[in-house]
């Protein structure tokens, strides 16, 4: 049998529950924008994904100690968050910059080809306030 994990199919009760936390974090989480349910007549209802990704924002809150802003930070850098099939990636990490541990499975790490902080040294607008520094 088939399995989507894109499938919306928890209430919030039941993902409060499994979390521990009160349904009014969820629709906090929910309206920073840190996931979106789907609805059902009005219902809120959780994928299988929506509940990882949701596990990882408590992990970051709770384990590390961030605020919401810096959930928003840290997801900022997964361009897969909100990527329907996205698989995780189940390759161990190497410490070499080109990968970070994956959202989706605990102990797996995603590889990019760039963070954001790279793109900056190749943007032209960069190089330009480099040269016009050095020259001065």
């Amino acid at each position: 049998m088939f399995r989507n994990d894109d499938q919306p199919m928890f209430n919030i009760g039941v993902i409060a529950e499994l979390l521990k936390v009160h349904p009014e974090t969820l629709r906090i989480w929910e309206k920073h924008g840190l996931v979106e349910p789907s609805r059902r007549n009005k219902q809120r209802l959780y994928s299988n994904n929506d509940v990882k990704r949701l596990q990882f924002i408590h992990m970051l809150i709770n384990d590390k100690g961030l605020n919401i802003a810096g959930v928003l930070q840290i997801i900022s850098m997964y361009p897969c968050w909100t990527t329907k099939h996205c698989s995780g990636n189940n390759n161990k990490g190497d410490g070499a910059n080109t990968s970070k541990p994956c959202w989706k499975e605990q102990g797996t790490y995603c590889f990019v080809l760039e963070d954001l902080a790279d793109q900056c040294s190749v943007c032209p607008h960069f190089k330009n306030g480099c040269q016009a520094n050095s020259e001065q």
